[in-house]
């Protein structure tokens, strides 16, 4: 059985490392739980690791909390791709053509890239973009 595949975005993400002011915590539990099982394939650019690192400092967490926060994040189940020159390119006809910054569109082009599901709990993504699936994570 093939496992479907999924873009998961910092928001989501941050959900598993500080519940702290966080809706739709549950849902993001079971993505989790979801991806150990093997149901689905959870990917990332490497973005999200410098966005969650910048959502955990700025959530007003003590140092060590931060640093646990960072340490769990290494430990998930996702597959982080790097930015290449193709990817680069990609992103930023994504962001001029939908108007949304470069790192959103980094999300939604590694969606549509490995035609996979990109689930968010970020607004800016929830309108229909040309060649993605989008899933608010209230939705999962």
């Amino acid at each position: 059985m093939k496992r479907r595949l999924h873009v998961i975005d910092s928001s989501v993400m941050v959900k598993w490392l500080n519940r702290q002011d966080e809706d739709y915590v549950s849902q993001a539990d079971q993505i989790r739980h979801d991806a150990r099982l093997e149901k689905i394939k959870i990917i990332a650019p490497e973005l999200a690791k410098y966005e969650i690192g910048n959502a955990l400092l700025y959530k007003n967490m003590d140092t060590p909390a931060v640093k646990l926060g960072l340490e769990t994040l290494y430990k998930l189940p996702i597959n982080f791709y790097t930015l290449n020159q193709k990817r680069a390119n990609e992103i930023l006809e994504i962001a001029k053509e939908n108007k949304i910054t470069y790192y959103d569109a980094a999300f939604i082009q590694l969606a549509r890239e490995k035609n996979a599901t990109l689930i968010t709990a970020n607004p800016k993504h929830h309108r229909q973009i040309k060649g993605v699936k989008i899933v608010d994570i209230k939705d999962y």
